[in-house]
């Protein structure tokens, strides 16, 4: 059993585009038992997990936050390397989705509750911020916990004047070794809300404190967190966040389920009861039948069916929308002589790519330097 007896933390682990599983475990404990989310001391995150864990903290629609992750696995698959294509920029795409996202006021919820795992890149050390000075402080924090070096870029974020990196390079599970840690995680290991595989094989491999069992499916799963999968699939695996989530919650007596049958008392064995007919026994007894078949199907009910809202959210973000355009572009012929052209086309988009960063990162500079001209502080984000 989960003791409540004394305050608890969540920690989302770093997945790259597995976060999408994360989505599906946050619904189920805002909708199945929502005290342990607004009782919890801390809810921490790193990477992947950083995000999940400030939509959480922020109130932010989960709805939204699983179609942004769809949006941005859709917008990846659209090129032949994928998310390395040199056109595809994470950081931004990222930052752009928080900042639409996020509400103004957020520092202020996520202040002293969040914690947002980093790595510092002058020792490789971690470090966990948990107070924002503004909005724009807070995504710039989860856009550092989400660099991963040479897959994101070459020059990593600063956040108040120093460089970090993905917070999983050093510790990709915050605060997994507290007893009254709820930890979560998208690969089949010892997490406490975590995918369960069918498999006899005892070994483990621990990544910065995170438990990743020797399986198959998680070697699908870890070549799928930084090569998103359809988006059938990821809605499949959101729906496996709400599964498992939902298996801890009943494992531990945690399940808060507010039902047509909540609250109906039914009478024990060795309780009298008043004078009935047989009629009116059997009806009785016809009921009480019915709430037990009830209670039996309450966990399938909720694996089959993610909230509406969710559920929703996720579906309009697989359909694909179809173009004469993008029709043209599956099709074998033309796909055969992208992938030909691919060694000519990579140099010249690589080259402007580098050459757009390049100059933003001077306007950048520049616009620092007028501004300490003026004597304006000055806020360290690249």
């Amino acid at each position: 059993m989960f003791p409540l007896d004394s305050p608890w933390n969540i920690s989302f682990a770093g997945c790259g585009f597995l976060g999408i599983y994360h989505v599906g475990v946050a619904s189920c404990l805002v909708e199945q038992a929502p005290f342990l989310v607004h009782n919890a001391r801390h809810i921490y995150g790193a990477s992947a997990g950083a995000l999940t864990a400030t939509a959480l903290v922020t109130g932010v629609c989960l709805g939204e936050t699983g179609a942004s992750i769809i949006d941005v696995a859709k917008e990846a698959r659209k090129r032949f390397l994928g998310p390395m294509h040199p056109s595809f920029n994470l950081v931004k795409i990222v930052r752009h989705m928080m900042g639409r996202t996020l509400p103004a006021d957020c520092h202020h919820q996520a202040s002293g509750r969040l914690g947002v795992s980093l790595t510092r890149v002058a020792d490789g050390e971690n470090v966990l911020v948990s107070h924002f000075n503004d909005k724009e402080e807070l995504v710039q924090a989860c856009v550092c916990s989400a660099f991963i070096p040479v897959y994101c870029g070459i020059i990593p974020p600063t956040l108040r004047g120093v460089r970090y990196v993905d917070g999983g390079i050093s510790n990709n599970l915050p605060q997994y070794e507290l007893k009254n840690t709820i930890t979560v995680s998208p690969f089949s290991g010892e997490s406490d809300i975590c995918p369960r595989d069918s498999s006899t094989n005892i070994h483990e491999l621990r990544f910065t404190n995170t438990s990743i069992q020797f399986t198959l499916t998680n070697l699908y799963r870890v070549s799928r967190a930084l090569f998103p999968p359809e988006p059938a699939v990821m809605k499949v695996m959101c729906k496996q966040g709400y599964k498992d989530a939902l298996h801890f919650l009943k494992k531990n007596g945690l399940l808060n389920f507010n039902g047509p049958y909540r609250g109906r008392v039914l009478l024990g064995s060795g309780q009298e009861r008043p004078d009935h007919n047989d009629e009116e026994d059997n009806k009785h007894d016809e009921e009480e039948a019915a709430v037990v078949h009830c209670s039996a199907c309450i966990e399938e009910h909720f694996i089959e069916r993610l909230s509406p809202t969710l559920h929703k959210a996720l579906v309009e973000a697989c359909m694909e929308r179809r173009s004469l355009v993008k029709t043209l572009g599956n099709m074998l012929p033309v796909r055969v002589a992208s992938a030909l052209m691919l060694p000519y086309t990579l140099p010249l988009e690589s080259a402007v790519s580098f050459t757009l960063r390049y100059c933003w990162i001077q306007v950048i500079r520049l616009s620092k330097r007028k501004m300490l001209d003026y004597g304006i502080p000055q806020l360290a984000f690249n």
